[in-house]
Order: C-alpha cells, then sequence, then structure tokens
C-alpha cells in the first residue's frame, strides 16, 4: 500500500489530522497490507500509526535529518511476516548521501529503501518509497533518473522491486514515461482488472469526481495480481486524506 496521509495542520479544518487518525489506522489494519509506503508524515503522526499498527514496524526519518521535526516516507513493514536485511535513506538531489535540496524543488525530498525477506518464503523483496517535489518540474524528472541509477549501480536489475509514492505528476508526463523504462506501472499490469477511482488526489473535496492520478506504485520482476484505488470514507463522509491509498497484491 502507497499512502499519502496529509500532514498535520490544524489548518484542514473538519480534514484536520486529529480527526482523521483513528479512521487512518482503521483503514491500516482492515486491509493489513504487507508493507506500507507513506508520505507526509510527521513525527507526531508516525508515533500514533506505529503505537496502533502492533505486528508492524517501520524504517525512515524526516526528509530534514534524523531527530527533526520534518515530514518523512516512513516504510511500515509486518515484522511477523519479514524481516528486514538491509536499509537506507538518500536524498533527492547531486548529493543524495546528505541533507540536501535537489535542483529546482521547493523542499528537502527523500527515498527510504529497504530490504526484506519473507520468513516463510526466504524470498527477498526490495520496497522503495518516496515523494517527489510538487514544484521542481526538473527536480521530478532527475529523481526519476536518480532512483534508476541508484537500482542500475546497485545491481538490483533482476531483482524484485516495489517502488511507490506520491510522485506528484501525472502519467503522461516525462518522470512516469522514463520510470517506465525501467519499471511497470501496477494499475496496467494487474492481471485481474483494476478496480475504484482513476484519480488519487481528492484534495478533500467530497462533490466532484477524482480524476487527478499522481500516486504510484511501480514493480519490477514482479507479477501483480490485483490493483485497487481505495476511496473509503470516514462514518461522517469525509475523506481520510486528501489522497486516496492504492493497494496492490502480488
Amino acid at each position: 500500500m502507497s499512502y499519502n496521509i496529509r500532514y498535520d495542520t490544524p489548518n484542514d479544518g473538519d480534514n484536520w489530522w486529529d480527526l482523521r487518525k483513528n479512521g487512518v489506522v482503521k483503514l491500516l489494519k482492515y486491509y493489513s497490507p504487507d508493507f506500507i509506503g507513506i508520505q507526509e508524515a510527521m513525527p507526531n503522526q508516525l508515533k500514533f500509526i506505529a503505537d496502533h499498527l502492533g505486528r508492524y514496524k517501520f524504517i525512515g526519518h524526516g526528509r530534514d535529518g534524523l531527530d527533526t521535526e520534518s515530514e518523512g516516507c516512513p516504510i511500515f513493514y509486518n515484522n511477523y511476516k519479514y524481516e528486514l536485511i538491509d536499509k537506507k535513506i538518500f536524498w533527492l538531489s547531486s548529493t543524495p548521501d546528505r541533507v540536501s535540496k535537489g535542483w529546482d524543488a521547493d523542499l528537502n525530498r527523500i527515498v527510504v529503501y529497504g530490504k526484506f525477506k519473507s520468513k516463510s518464503t526466504k524470498q527477498i523483496i526490495y520496497v522503495f518509497n518516496t515523494h517527489f517535489d510538487h514544484k521542481g518540474e526538473n527536480a521530478r524528472l532527475k529523481s526519476a533518473d536518480l532512483i534508476i541509477d541508484y537500482i542500475r549501480k546497485n545491481q538490483l536489475t533482476n531483482k524484485r522491486i516495489v517502488l511507490m509514492g506520491d510522485l506528484n505528476c501525472l502519467p503522461s508526463e516525462s518522470p512516469i514515461k522514463f520510470l517506465e523504462k525501467e519499471f511497470k506501472l501496477s494499475s496496467k499490469i494487474a492481471e485481474s482488472s483494476t478496480y475504484g477511482p482513476i484519480g488519487t488526489f481528492n484534495g478533500f473535496d467530497t462533490t466532484k469526481p477524482v480524476s487527478k492520478k499522481i500516486d504510484y506504485i511501480l514493480t519490477k520482476n514482479i507479477d501483480v495480481k490485483s490493483y485497487r484505488c481505495v476511496d473509503d470514507r470516514r462514518t461522517d463522509n469525509l475523506h481520510l486524506s486528501d489522497h486516496f491509498p492504492l493497494l496492490i497484491k502480488i
């Protein structure tokens, strides 16, 4: 599952995190994905989710560095089913190994990466979670290039990989087309028909159809069984976040 949970700000009024957080956790528990890539997680949001998901552990810290009050892209994983073998955070910039802002980006942006082994099958899966910049058009393209370069340099080309996140661009735009040279869009290759809205960004608007797709789960060397955009709502009919989560079965 990939899920932009919307950062915690009281300015959201009826959509403030404090009013949504129990519903978000309830959704995560209901679908119980083995891996959850979350975007826009402030430290207090990360702690709340971690405290309420009993069988999960997580990796990742904020984009401004360790122990900062900044947004992160943590990966939660089912600790009962998977063992963490390796992990890394790198920045989407020309200096990926240190806290930095890349190209024309407005904010620091990161990738959280984990290598996991199934405790039952012993198979290895590599999971990447990220959030591309919302303003920097060149930064988004360079970020796609950097991720592909990382995979090639680390000899992961033939491995099972999931790349997910809020990429802040449409399927027709160049960063997605570039990523498709190395990955497959799970929505395109799902063996059963895709389910749910095409769009992923609802902007908390409950009155209009959702058509803007900016969230993705891409895969490499993996069979995707199903793809779903989850448009569940809160009990008061408001959205759980300004993005819908995506859920695939592999």
